[in-house]
């Protein structure tokens, strides 16, 4: 592949993979490297054949750029960090159902009115997520954000199934009592 195609990809497409990026990794300058590490290593593939759009493919790369850069992450977070959320009063069986997934599944607000309490609550919810230890906002992401199956998480993180719904439980429990400290009391 040559640079001036690498070059028109960026010109095109880079906004797009930015945002993909961002939205997955909340971290400006982490978008900003995986974006670069996607085209890099578009620039040095040769699997590019036209079966499928270039967008489609630099976003399968920059899927798995991000991934390597959370199980980074994870690895090189301490121990420490994990944190023990004191949820003794809240069953979980309140709000998932024996999969895990969520028994009432939080709605978006439709009404263009609502707009701006979306986009708060939003706000609040991200600021919640950046107060969990990253291996607990991580597992939250993946599995009720991109709703990926236990045991492709535990693959990808390298944890067996019973770390990986403790760790889920302490990441809801956590962005729960966030939540209900920072918007539902407003």
């Amino acid at each position: 592949m040559t640079i001036n195609l690498a070059h028109d990809w960026l010109n095109e497409h880079g906004d797009y993979l930015y945002r993909f990026a961002l939205a997955r990794l909340r971290d400006p300058h982490q978008a900003e490297d995986a974006v670069q590490d996607t085209m890099l290593a578009a620039i040095k593939s040769s699997s590019f054949e036209d079966k499928s759009s270039a967008r489609t493919w630099l976003t399968g790369i920059l899927k798995h750029k991000i991934i390597d850069l959370q199980r980074k992450h994870i690895r090189e977070q301490a121990v420490s960090d994990i944190i023990d959320l004191d949820a003794s009063d809240t069953s979980m069986d309140d709000f998932f159902d024996k999969n895990g997934h969520w028994l009432d599944k939080p709605q978006t607000l439709e009404m263009p009115e609502n707009a701006l309490e979306q986009k708060q609550f939003l706000s609040i919810l991200s600021d919640c997520m950046d107060k969990l230890p990253a291996k607990l906002a991580a597992i939250f992401t993946m599995r009720d954000l991109h709703e990926t199956e236990n045991e492709a998480i535990c693959k990808e993180l390298n944890i067996t199934a019973t770390n990986a719904w403790v760790m889920l439980y302490r990441a809801r429990m956590g962005l729960r009592k966030c939540l209900e400290m920072h918007w539902l009391t407003g």
